[in-house]
């Protein structure tokens, strides 16, 4: 890690991801794919992670009162068996068909929600059910390479919370998938000196890019913030897509 394209690739990772903890978390999911540019997935899967713990705490002060306790109730069970099911199986896990994988169900979501028309969803209770299958997975694919939004936008986006609600909640739920994370990644070896030093470098931008993204989540109407999540949730996918298919070929 070094040299001036990896330092500038960084900086802009790093403003990313504190925008995606201030609420956006479809800016923050773009954090792996773009540092993948210039290090592998892998290693800026590690880089990134201390980085996202010291940014959630921003985000958990800045919406503690902002959040769905049912759906974080819901989804803590589910990520949680998603990060168990992610460790167990770190051995023998391809990365690149998992990445193929959240790419087209983030697709096929998006395009339902974009030809249905649904710009924002009437409110509705979260079911127990659907929240732990789709929030496994989000723990499983943030475990394996920090791509656990998409599933989880899956199941919150058709739940109808208010964009407050809506980021807070999922900052509080990314917030603790990532503290969980931290277990299985020293002892993966994924934790390391040099990660942490660079990671120290990148942390103050993160967290005082936190509330820049909560200083949009507040000024952005309501259709056009969710608007933003559902054609970004399909960009995202698409990039998914590729990345992970040039992945698996090569």
């Amino acid at each position: 890690m070094g040299g001036w394209e990896f330092w500038a690739v960084a900086l802009v990772a790093a403003v990313m991801t504190g925008m995606g903890k201030g609420g956006l978390p479809v800016v923050g999911a773009l954090v792996v794919p773009l540092l993948s540019l210039v290090i592998s997935p892998v290693l800026a899967a590690g880089l990134m992670l201390p980085v996202y713990v010291l940014s959630d705490m921003f985000g958990l002060y800045a919406y503690r009162r902002e959040f769905d306790a049912r759906v974080l109730a819901i989804a803590a069970l589910g990520m949680t068996a998603g990060v168990g099911l992610g460790w167990a199986t770190a051995s023998m896990v391809s990365e690149a068909w998992v990445t193929v994988l959240v790419g087209v169900i983030s697709v096929a979501f998006a395009l339902n929600q974009i030809l249905r028309r649904v710009v924002v969803a009437e409110p509705r209770r979260a079911e127990v059910a659907p929240g732990l299958f789709w929030c496994s997975i989000a723990g499983f694919t943030s475990f394996v390479s920090h791509t656990g939004g998409p599933p989880y936008q899956v199941w919150t986006l058709p739940l109808g919370m208010r964009k407050a609600v809506f980021a807070g909640t999922s900052t509080i739920a990314f917030a603790y998938v990532n503290a969980l994370k931290l277990i299985p990644y020293y002892f993966l070896g994924q934790l390391n000196l040099a990660n942490l030093k660079v990671a120290a470098m990148l942390m103050p931008i993160a967290a005082v890019s936190v509330f820049f993204g909560v200083w949009l989540v507040k000024v952005l109407p309501e259709k056009l913030f969710f608007r933003i999540v559902t054609w970004s949730l399909l960009l995202i996918g698409v990039e998914l897509v590729w990345k992970g298919l040039r992945a698996a070929l090569a």
